[in-house]
């Protein structure tokens, strides 16, 4: 590895480049990734992620420790100091070594007479923590979300908003798909535990299983051969309300990266799938789930607005809409969800998805289901969403999930469960 590498000045860039330019951390980390061992690819991972959970402390604290900002092209040191904060408050790092290794970031990005403060505020903040952190308790930034956020959850969940704030700034579990044409899900488990490592079944999805500790996928049984796959428990609750079955034609739309293109075949493995996505990138993805499962799907791109482009007149006997969303039950997997995400997004997602919904529904056939879920937790796009696609679509009906008055089901984030998730099952008359 090259000597001039700086781990902690590579973490503040990316974390810039997520706060001030708006790139997805997804897209950022692994480029930076690439240019360092495997050994510090972990920690990197860390420190971007911990900074970006816990952005609003480290925001207080530097208002708090410094009398004015760090603006244009000194920016990234105002994000190096944030790496330092988070090492000596949220990791076993030693405190000298963190110092040490920040400060030294300042020479990595060619701000060498930048040290000294550097050194000067993370000094300063380990003489004054014990007080800092007792006045940070009380301020409103203790949630770690921004105020937008907060005054939607509190709206939606007036009694549970602070345990899915809670989770949402948790270190999210590890949960597995196992490939039920390879192994029983117990018969999967026993093959771990002679691993050494232990995991938890869930209640309701009969495919899940949760690590006790987060693991390399490298050493899951089988992880190369199919027999198990990386995917929250909530995703998996799809195929409960979607039923696939052999020989039924089946449209995954919004589908990248895949995951349940490939649940859909492990259910129902001679079912005739059809994925869909707008984004040719993520479609690559796609590919490579199929790939690694031995399965086959046609896969496709195209913009679920436009589905005669894609499909011509075709129908389905299921389709699943797996919709664009504020993701707003995933944070805990994606924090700089919190900071890229903007109120006035919410209005635009829940037009988009009602777009769609009106879009497919007639390329679905007479007595098919069609599955609508997302990855948020926010009325707007979730039980609002379904009650007026209802009240203007009168061969659709609600199956299974909610009431004609709360429709659809909606998981929330939980420390042992999975992710906030929303599922409707929709039956045309």
């Amino acid at each position: 590895m090259k000597k001039n590498i700086n781990l902690r000045s590579m973490a503040a860039q990316a974390i810039e480049q997520v706060v001030e330019k708006g790139q997805s951390l997804s897209n950022v980390l692994p480029l930076l990734q690439q240019k360092v061992s495997d050994k510090d690819k972990a920690l990197l991972q860390e420190l971007c992620f911990g900074v970006l959970r816990t952005l609003s402390q480290m925001e207080w604290l530097i208002n708090k420790l410094m009398s004015r900002p760090m603006t244009g092209k000194q920016r990234t040191i105002h994000y190096l100091i944030m790496v330092g904060f988070y090492q000596l408050l949220h990791t076993r790092i030693p405190p000298h070594a963190a110092l040490a290794e920040t400060v030294e970031g300042a020479v990595a990005i060619k701000r060498p007479q930048l040290k000294g403060l550097i050194n000067g505020v993370l000094r300063q903040f380990q003489r004054q923590q014990e007080t800092l952190l007792a006045e940070f308790a009380s301020s409103e930034s203790r949630f770690l979300h921004p105020e937008w956020l907060l005054t939607r959850l509190r709206k939606a969940y007036p009694r549970q908003w602070e345990a899915i704030v809670e989770a949402n700034n948790q270190r999210p579990p590890m949960w597995l798909r196992v490939n039920r044409n390879h192994h029983s899900r117990d018969g999967w488990l026993a093959l771990l535990e002679e691993t050494g490592q232990q995991g938890f079944t869930h209640p309701d999805y009969p495919d899940a299983v949760r690590l006790e500790n987060p693991a390399p996928v490298h050493t899951l049984p089988g992880f190369e051969e199919g027999w198990v796959t990386v995917q929250d428990a909530s995703a998996q609750g799809c195929m409960t309300f979607l039923e696939p079955e052999n020989g039924k034609h089946i449209l995954d739309l919004c589908a990248a990266p895949g995951g349940k293109t490939t649940h859909i075949l492990e259910v129902a493995p001679d079912a005739q799938v059809l994925a869909v996505d707008v984004d040719e990138k993520r479609l690559s993805r796609v590919y490579d789930n199929l790939k690694r499962l031995g399965m086959k799907a046609q896969v496709k791109q195209g913009d679920g607005r436009f589905p005669a482009q894609w499909c011509g007149e075709q129908q389905f006997d299921r389709i699943l809409l797996d919709a664009p969303c504020s993701a707003t039950g995933v944070i805990r997997r994606h924090p700089d969800i919190k900071w890229l995400r903007r109120d006035r997004d919410i209005a635009e997602l829940a037009q988009l998805q009602a777009e769609i919904l009106d879009a497919i529904w007639p390329h679905l056939k007479p007595g098919g289901t069609l599955v609508y879920a997302t990855c948020s937790v926010l009325p707007e796009e979730n039980s609002q969403q379904i009650a007026a696609f209802l009240a203007r679509t009168p061969d659709a009906t609600l199956s299974v999930t909610g009431t004609p008055d709360n429709p659809g089901k909606q998981n929330l984030p939980g420390l042992e469960d999975g992710d906030g998730f929303y599922y409707a099952k929709l039956i045309k008359q």
